[in-house]
C-alpha cells in the first residue's frame, strides 16, 4: 500500500498550518511523524484520514486521489487511532470494538459470529480479553486507548494511522502497544511525541517544524543533536547501547536559551 501527500497545504482560522507537505508511506513500514507541539503533525494525519480537507495539494492512496474514493472504501484501507476519543453514550467495550466492522457491512447487514470473533481476537491482542461488557466510560485513559486500537484492528485494513497513540499510557503499555503495532505487517503512519519511541520503533521519520518538512530519513540519520536543538530548542545527549540502539537523554541543562 502507498500513501502520498503532494504539496499539501492546510489553512485553519487564517493560519497556514501545513505549507507544501510532501510525504510517502509504503509497504510494511512504520513511518513516524515528529515535531514540537503546533508543528502540524495532527493536521497532516487528519488530512490523510479525511477529517480535514486540504486547502491545496492532495492525498493519494495507491496512485488515486483520496477524494475519488467513497468514504467506506477509505475506511477499508485506513483505520485510525486518534489522539482524543470522546464517547457521549454509555457503550460497552465490545460495542465500541464492533464499530470496526462497519466498513465491511452493507446497510441493515447483521453482525455475524465471525465479526464477534474478530473483535474478541482484537481485544485479546491489546491485552483486554474479558473487558467486553465493561463500560467504555469507566476505563482509564490507557485502557480506552487500547480499546480504540482494538477497534482499528477489527477493521482489518492494510494501513493504520495513529495520532500520538501512547498518550495516557504508562511505560509498559507504551512499549507493548508499539511492539504490537510493528508486528502487524501493515503500513503504519504514526505521529509520535516521544523521540525515544520514534527512534526505537520507526523505520523512517518525517520531521515537521512550523508546518514544513525540515528533515526526513532513518531515525539514526535524522535524530542528531543539531536537529533536535534547532527544532525542539533543547540540546540532548545521544548515546548508543551495546545493541546499537539510539537513546536520547535530556538533563536540566539541556534547554537552549
Amino acid at each position: 500500500m502507498l500513501i502520498e501527500t503532494r504539496d499539501l497545504t492546510k489553512t485553519l482560522g487564517g493560519n497556514e498550518i501545513l505549507k507544501g507537505i510532501g510525504f510517502e508511506a509504503e509497504g510494511r513500514q512504520t513511518i513516524g511523524v515528529i515535531g514540537p507541539n503546533g508543528s502540524g503533525k495532527s493536521t497532516l494525519l487528519k488530512c490523510i484520514y479525511r477529517v480535514l480537507e486540504p486547502s491545496g495539494g492532495a492525498v493519494w492512496i495507491d496512485g488515486r486521489p483520496i477524494t475519488d474514493l467513497p468514504p467506506k472504501q477509505t475506511a477499508r484501507q485506513l483505520a485510525v487511532v486518534a489522539q482524543h476519543n470522546h464517547v457521549s453514550f454509555d457503550f460497552t467495550v465490545l460495542d465500541i470494538v464492533m464499530l470496526g466492522r462497519a466498513p465491511h457491512k452493507r446497510m441493515l447487514d447483521r453482525d455475524t459470529g465471525e465479526d464477534y470473533a474478530i473483535a474478541r481476537e482484537s481485544l485479546a491482542a491489546v491485552n483486554l480479553a474479558g473487558f467486553e461488557e465493561r463500560s467504555f466510560a469507566t476505563l482509564s485513559g490507557s485502557e480506552q486507548q487500547r480499546v480504540i486500537l482494538a477497534r482499528a484492528l477489527t477493521q482489518q485494513t492494510p494501513c493504520l494511522v495513529l495520532d500520538e497513540p501512547t498518550n495516557h499510557m504508562d511505560i509498559r503499555y507504551q512499549l507493548q502497544l508499539m511492539t504490537l503495532v510493528r508486528s502487524l505487517g501493515k503500513t503504519i503512519v504514526c505521529a509520535v511525541h516521544d523521540l525515544n519511541i520514534a527512534a526505537t520503533y520507526c523505520d523512517y521519520l518525517y520531521v515537521l517544524h512550523e508546518g514544513r518538512v525540515v528533515a526526513s530519513g532513518e531515525p539514526h540519520a535524522v535524530l542528531t543533536v543539531e536537529l533536535i536543538q534547532d527544532v525542539y530548542g533543547v540540546r540532548p545527549t545521544l548515546i548508543h547501547d551495546e545493541h546499537g540502539r539510539l537513546h536520547i537523554l535530556y538533563g536540566a541543562d539541556a534547554l537552549v536559551p
